[in-house]
């Protein structure tokens, strides 16, 4: 390939354990926003699907012994993904130093995020299913953090971060810089198809980080952890406003492509970047 052909980027190419934390974690993640996805067009249909959230599929999943199976799985996955993040820290490739740091924050910032995960599926595992919902979880933290001085401001911080998280994957979309981290022999007409999935996907992320965002900055300007929701409870209230259900449809049908250009991510990504 190209890319060993170069001495320079074959200096710079991880190992093949990397690439194989790499590709068996994106792949995960892209398994876990579709069943997010499935199980928010359950709520836009009217038919079950009560728990959207990543953590609310994952317990989903634990209901039953193939469940069971598929979610140790992830949890494989996820902690590969958490891993490789991490490594990421370590073999950033940046020439600017400030764009290291900024990525190396990023890098661990989401290993921290699937590390959770991890946790989750195996507490999830062990329990068959049990523990609270991400709202019941959303409450409690809003609730403590409320009650700290100045507790409405960092509640507010927080909403604020989360709104500018969606407004970065909307960026994202409607810019498409997630292609710059894409093999260059792709082919054009599989690139075309990565692109639309990513668009279409990272806008949807935007809809659920910014609906999320603004409703925790509702909890701290009411003074009100209940206003504050997960994942779960922002789709759940985006179903019961005005055209609620074909809006979340639309939603739904996004993470679902999310987790397709996860997927193809997963297979196209060159990883030496």
């Amino acid at each position: 390939m190209e890319q060993f052909a170069n001495p320079r980027a074959r200096a710079q190419s991880p190992p093949a354990w990397e690439y194989v934390l790499g590709r068996i974690g994106l792949t995960a993640k892209g398994v876990a926003w579709g069943l997010v996805g499935v199980l928010a067009i359950g709520i836009a249909t009217g038919v079950g699907g009560a728990a959207t959230s990543r953590q609310g599929a994952l317990h989903a999943l634990a209901a039953n012994t193939f469940g069971a199976v598929v979610l140790i799985l992830l949890a494989i996955g996820f902690a590969a993904y958490a891993a490789w993040r991490v490594l990421q820290t370590v073999t950033v490739h940046e020439s600017d130093a400030k764009k290291a740091w900024g990525s190396r924050a990023g890098y661990l910032a989401s290993a921290a995020i699937y590390a959770a995960f991890v946790y989750t599926a195996a507490k999830l595992v062990a329990e068959s299913g049990g523990g609270q919902s991400q709202d019941q979880k959303a409450h409690h933290v809003a609730a403590v953090v409320l009650s700290w001085p100045g507790g409405p401001v960092l509640v507010g911080i927080a909403g604020a971060a989360l709104v500018l998280t969606g407004l970065w994957n909307l960026y994202r979309g409607v810019s498409g810089t997630f292609e710059e981290k894409w093999r260059a022999d792709i082919s054009a007409s599989a690139r075309r198809w990565g692109r639309r999935a990513g668009a279409v996907g990272h806008i949807a992320r935007f809809v659920v980080f910014g609906l999320i965002g603004i409703f925790v900055i509702e909890a701290a300007a009411n003074y009100n952890p209940n206003d504050a929701v997960g994942l779960d409870g922002a789709l759940q209230r985006l179903s019961h406003k005005s055209f609620g259900p074909s809006l979340l449809g639309l939603t739904a049908a996004g993470l679902i492509a999310y987790a397709a250009f996860c997927l193809f991510d997963a297979f196209n990504r060159d990883l030496t970047r």
